[in-house]
């Protein structure tokens, strides 16, 4: 089964979306919403989380939250064992209530924090649920937009201090979230691997933390994140520890002895990784796409015969796995 890839340091801010299992009801009545509210208090209490933004639907919740430690699959799972534990026996049923596990997407913040609370708050406007968003009681949108006092556990200012240019700080939010009627497309097609939102620093930032990372079957962010890295870090290493110059490979038109024995190896060891097409390898390399399949099947070759003429290949490939992780 496919699980989600978890980033988790200190300071982190997060997207966290549940939904009911099967789509079903989460929240039935007005003591359901309410008990949910009390765990959120209890949630950001226990585990040092900020709720910076929440809305609470009938089949899922959104929440846009802060971790003072990095503890998110501890503090959602306690949610929602908690939660479920006690909707199943104030509605006598039992089973699992969530659809698997929580979505979550990691978030840079300042102004990617603005958009999601607009996108949130929204929810109940977008489903039909009311006409107006002051009507809505289970979401944090009528701190954010109006004088309502909020709980100690919500921290609206971060947000709201956006509109620093604005008189009634309150009254600006409002005509953010009512101009931003097209923020669904806006949103997820700015949301990079399924799971990091934020500007290309940022993105790059998360990419190089995982840089090292192998591929694993249940973690498909993971591998769309390792297949969108580059190879120019994996060529630069193998060519150090080879001793050969990368741009000489690029610019000749044949090599020959030693130099093409190190560039297929080199080919050999890109191709081994899974990550990159033929043709991305041909662009690194200065190869055609048909050139780089035949330095990979002639590589192949060399690394099954136990002739003395492969001795080399095997000893320049052997070598170079010994030191970088493939």
């Amino acid at each position: 089964m496919a699980r989600q890839l978890r980033i988790e340091f200190k300071g982190a801010y997060y997207h966290v979306l549940s939904r009911g299992n099967n789509r079903c009801k989460i929240f039935r009545s007005n003591e359901d919403y309410q008990d949910f509210s009390d765990l959120l208090a209890e949630l950001s209490d226990r585990f040092e989380i900020d709720i910076h933004a929440y809305v609470l639907m009938t089949n899922h919740y959104h929440l846009l939250l802060r971790t003072r430690k990095p503890n998110l699959s501890k503090a959602m799972q306690w949610l929602g064992t908690s939660y479920t534990r006690r909707f199943n026996l104030r509605n006598s049923q039992s089973g699992h209530l969530f659809q698997g596990r929580f979505k979550s997407i990691i978030v840079e913040n300042d102004a990617y924090l603005m958009r999601l609370s607009c996108y949130i708050h929204r929810n109940p406007l977008r489903a039909g649920l009311v006409k107006r968003l002051a009507d809505y009681q289970w979401s944090s949108y009528p701190y954010y937009a109006y004088k309502k006092k909020q709980p100690a556990w919500l921290k609206i200012n971060s947000i709201l201090s956006q509109a620093t240019a604005a008189k009634d700080r309150r009254l600006a939010y409002r005509g953010k979230v009512q101009r931003y009627s097209d923020e669904t497309g806006c949103v997820w097609e700015d949301v990079k691997f399924g799971f990091i939102y934020g500007s290309q620093e940022f993105i790059n930032q998360i990419k190089d933390k995982y840089r090292s990372g192998t591929f694993d079957g249940e973690l498909p962010q993971l591998n769309r994140l390792l297949k969108e890295e580059g190879p120019g870090i994996l060529i630069e290493k193998a060519a150090d520890l080879l001793d050969c110059d990368v741009e000489y490979f690029r610019e000749s038109r044949r090599l020959t002895g030693d130099d093409r024995d190190k560039r297929d190896v080199i080919v050999y060891l890109l191709w081994k990784t899974g990550k990159y097409s033929n043709q991305k390898i041909g662009e690194s390399l200065g190869l055609t796409y048909s050139s780089v399949s035949r330095r990979i099947h002639h590589v192949r070759l060399k690394l099954k015969l136990r002739i003395s003429k492969s001795n080399q290949v095997k000893k320049l490939y052997n070598f170079v796995k010994s030191k970088i992780k493939v």
